[in-house]
């Protein structure tokens, strides 16, 4: 089985990555289509260079090996993609084959988060809209980041019986430090992660946030929530 898990920035989604991982019967991939995603459209990111230099760049042989056979000769694979990657000119066909699932998160936290690391985003670069186009082609399951980090086991356990693979406990930890499936970007994004052996607590109240880019996010995200997996 391969799984696209798409996610915005900042919403959770290495910490998944590392979860899935941890299984042993999964292999997985950091977010193939992000070098192409920077060669197409020349905008600049933190690390960008060194991104298209060390990743593919060529979005037709990322498709490919998207719709190629599972690494490892393991029963499933986890890609971790972002939804704003998948630019006019990048294929996206082979996300037909996948089993969907989309991870959300409040729009006031994920923008916060984002804004830490990388200034004046726009709507495109935190994924909102284009996540919302890509569930309403593939659909597939939803699942919010907060509900997980209140309660690991039992909205993992809701979201393997959706996708019909099977649960363990192996999921809601791993070691310390990085993955060798860790993009180059890993040194910039993931200090958090790298320094975690499992999912971090409840997240307190939702921050207050306003603005255009909150209030469009927001009018997305409530789209992908009435979808959302209940806790």
């Amino acid at each position: 089985m391969k799984i696209a898990m798409w996610s915005g920035p900042r919403n959770l989604s290495t910490a998944m990555m590392y979860s899935f991982a941890a299984r042993g019967d999964c292999a997985v991939w950091d977010e193939p289509f992000y070098a192409p995603y920077l060669a197409k459209t020349g905008i600049e990111h933190p690390m960008g260079a060194q991104i298209i230099a060390a990743h593919e760049r060529d979005p037709e042989a990322v498709a490919a090996r998207c719709a190629g056979p599972i690494p490892s000769g393991k029963p499933l694979f986890y890609m971790k993609h972002m939804p704003h990657h998948m630019v006019p000119g990048i294929p996206l066909d082979w996300a037909k084959d996948c089993v969907n699932v989309h991870l959300i998160r409040h729009p006031a936290r994920a923008i916060a988060s984002y804004m830490a690391k990388r200034e004046n985003p726009t709507l495109d670069d935190i994924g909102y809209a284009r996540q919302v186009e890509i569930f309403e082609e593939f659909g597939g399951v939803v699942i919010d980041s907060s509900d997980i980090r209140e309660n690991p086991r039992g909205m993992l356990k809701k979201l393997c019986e959706n996708i019909e693979i099977v649960y363990t406990d192996a999921m809601l930890s791993w070691p310390a430090g990085g993955r060798k499936e860790d993009g180059i970007w890993a040194k910039h994004w993931y200090g958090v992660i790298h320094n975690s052996t499992g999912f971090s607590g409840a997240e307190g109240p939702i921050p207050n946030a306003e603005g255009p880019l909150f209030e469009a996010a927001l009018e997305k995200y409530k789209i992908l929530k009435e979808q959302a997996l209940s806790p």
